[in-house]
This record gives structure tokens, sequence and C-alpha cells, in this order.
């Protein structure tokens, strides 16, 4: 019965994230700040639907705080930035990885898999692939009496397909479109009698990567950095109403040194930055959020594409809360004769814009064309994280391994 409860629960958060305006508490002004009702600073958390499109499911940068925007590239690219694609050592590689979602809180039933993989056409350009599935397990659904209807199984997932090519020899660009589809509750009724529908959409990232060499008194090091502006595409909506929300569209920027000090001993140090390229929620009142007075939020009435743009300016204490709108991922990775690697990572978000702030670790091995990745993530504040605890691991296989003309 906890568990059913647990479930139903998520559920719920989950359609509340893809259906309402805002989860944040109204906020109050003081001397031309915001405060939430306690005195505390406005928590204002930028809200989307279909927030498992930005889940990291790679166990390689899910060790190093989730930094993995400028890290060497693996199949895994699909997600971060798919220009690096070009830039693998291996012709073809294919990861596999299983997320547990929720573990700590006694679902067995709810887990991320990502399957990835590309292939290099030529020295000048790769193809890659994804695909994303997200299972909330089964579930009770009933009425609002609380009588039990039928059961369902919410799930989403994401079909992705990139092309990546050099326009230098230092510098890519890349291209991914994304076929999301969401379900959550189809068939079910909301209390006013509409339907629930599946939510689908459709979205684009556009990637660069940017590499070069740098000069070391002992060794050999070269430095990557990349640019990756993801799931820029459609609202979607899970009823016929106008009122569509957001996908997670997001700007990243990572840089990432790697040092190579002997034929055995490597170091690489990676950081990204992030932002939610969506409007910043109006935390005040309903009046100030609804100007123009026809039932709905004005943050949310923008195209895809003025949402953008305004989400770099439109935070309601200015600049300053701009800065704490960003996410920060520092990451380690040091490998051993490139067949065993140990990472550590940090990952900080501020208070008020979701306050997620984690370290993880992590270890990796490889032995001729098999890959094996896992990471561990340990929360350093009281709130609580779907991934507390919890152990992921990847699988990769680099077929470039094999020499098929033998």
């Amino acid at each position: 019965m906890k568990k059913l409860l647990l479930k139903t629960t998520l559920i719920a958060v989950m359609a509340l994230l893809a259906s309402t305006a805002s989860i944040n508490a109204q906020c109050f002004e003081r001397d031309g700040k915001l405060f939430n009702p306690d005195g505390t600073s406005c928590t204002n958390t930028v809200v989307t639907a279909v927030p498992f499109l930005r889940i990291v499911s790679d166990a390689r940068s899910g060790a190093m705080g989730d930094a993995g925007i400028a890290i060497s590239a693996d199949a895994n690219a699909m997600h971060f930035n798919a220009s690096k694609l070009v830039f693998a050592e291996e012709d073809m590689s294919v990861s596999a990885t299983y997320t547990p979602w929720l573990r700590s809180l006694g679902l067995n039933d709810v887990y991320l898999a990502y399957l990835t993989g590309y292939k290099k056409i030529d020295d000048l350009q790769a193809i890659g692939f994804g695909l994303r599935y997200f299972s909330l397990g089964q579930i009770q659904f009933t009425d609002i009496n609380g009588e039990a209807l039928n059961t369902g199984k919410p799930n989403e997932f994401e079909v992705a397909v990139a092309y990546s090519r050099k326009l230098t020899d230092r510098f890519s660009a890349g291209i991914t479109g994304k076929f999301i589809y969401s379900n959550l509750a189809s068939g079910q009724q909301l209390d006013g009698g509409e339907v629930i529908s599946a939510g689908v959409a459709g979205a684009a990232d556009i990637s660069f990567t940017y590499e070069t060499p740098i000069e070391m008194q002992n060794g050999e090091s070269d430095l990557r950095i990349g640019l990756a502006l993801s799931n820029i595409g459609s609202k979607i909506t899970y009823t016929k109403s106008i009122d569509r929300d957001y996908l997670p569209a997001n700007f990243g920027l990572g840089a990432a040194w790697e040092m190579q000090f002997d034929e055995y001993n490597s170091l690489t140090i990676a950081g990204d930055v992030n932002k939610l390229m969506v409007p910043t929620p109006c935390p005040t009142t309903a009046a100030d959020c609804d100007q123009d007075q026809n039932g709905r939020s004005d943050f949310k009435e923008y195209s895809p594409v003025a949402g953008i743009f305004r989400s770099f300016g439109d935070a309601p204490e200015g600049f300053s809360e701009e800065l704490r709108e960003l996410m920060y991922s520092l990451g380690l990775e040091y490998w051993y004769d490139k067949q065993f690697a140990v990472r550590a990572g940090y990952f900080a978000e501020h208070s008020t814009k979701g306050g997620r702030q984690f370290f993880t670790v992590g270890l990796g091995l490889k032995y001729n064309v098999f890959g094996m990745n896992f990471s561990y993530l340990v929360p350093t504040t009281n709130q609580r994280n779907p991934l507390d605890n919890t152990l992921r691991f990847s699988l990769l296989f680099d077929f470039g391994e094999y020499d098929f003309d033998e």
C-alpha cells in the first residue's frame, strides 16, 4: 500500500509539472526583493514539461557531477553534445544505461533506460542515434472519491537521430532531431470531464565543439570546449487546452582539459554551466501574473522561440536572479593504462531554483571491445534526490576495436 501511494504521488507530481503554471509558493515584495511567506528568499523554480529529457543517464558523466558537454566523445555524447561524435576515437560504439529512479523510497519498477550509439561515416562525418525510455511503473488510477478504476503503466520516451561534421580540423558542428512522447495518464478524465491524452512534441539540438592541443613540459594535453542548445522545439499538452507547456530547452557551455602525463596516466578536469532557456515563472499574485486577464499566466503565452530569448532577461529580480538560474557541474576523471578509471564530481544549483547539491563518485573499466561505468550519488543537503544512494551503470561496446578485414 505504501508503494502504491508513493507511485500515485509520483504520477500526480509529474502531471502537475506538465500542466500547471507554477508550483512555487506566492512571494511578496519588500524593498525591491521578493520573499517567501516565511521571510526567506523567494523560491521561484523554473518548471517545464517532460523533465526526463534532462536526466543525465550516462554513468560516466553521472560520476563527474553531471559534467559531459566537453569530455572525450563516446556513444553517450548524444545526450550532451552530438557534435563531439566526429572526434571520437572509435569508428562505431554503442552504449546501454540503466538508472533506477526513487529506489531509496522502495520503488523497484521506476527507471530510466538509455540506448545510444554512433557510426563515423569518414574522418569528417558521423551519425548517432538515441532511445530514452522512462518507466513510472504500474499504478492504480482512482476517481475523485478514491474508488479504484483501471490500472496503467505511465511512460515517456524520446527517439533521437544526430549528424555531426567537422568544419575545420579542430571545430565541428552537430544537429539532432527528436521525437518526444509522454503518456502519464492517457484515457483518464479530469474533474471537468476532459479526457487526458498522451503528449507529443518535436525538438532539435544544435551543438558545437572546438578541440586544440596545449603544450606541456611533461606529456601532452588537449583542451576541448563545447556549446549545446538542447530541446528547442514545440510546446506540449496532455489535453485539448491551448495552454501548452514548454519543453526543457537548455543552454549548456562546457570545457575539459585532458592531460596525458605518460603512457599509462591521464587526467581530465571538466566543468559545465547549464541554464534552462524557459521563461521564469511569475511568483507573485495572480493579478500580477495575468496582465491581459485572459486566465493564463503571461509567461506561458510566449512562443517557444520568444520564450528562449526572454529567458535570459525576464527574472523578476533582474540579473542577480538570472545568475541564480545557472547550474554548475565539476568533474575529474583519472585513467590508468586506458583500462581503469576513477571519477569524482560535484553539482550545484541555487536553493531558490531547485536546490540540488550533491557529490558523485564512480569507476570505469575497459577491456578490448567492452567497457563498464558505475556511478554513485551522495547528497550534500537535506533535500531528497531521486538518485539518493543509488548505483547507476552503463555498458559500452566499441566495435571499432574489431578489425573486420582480418
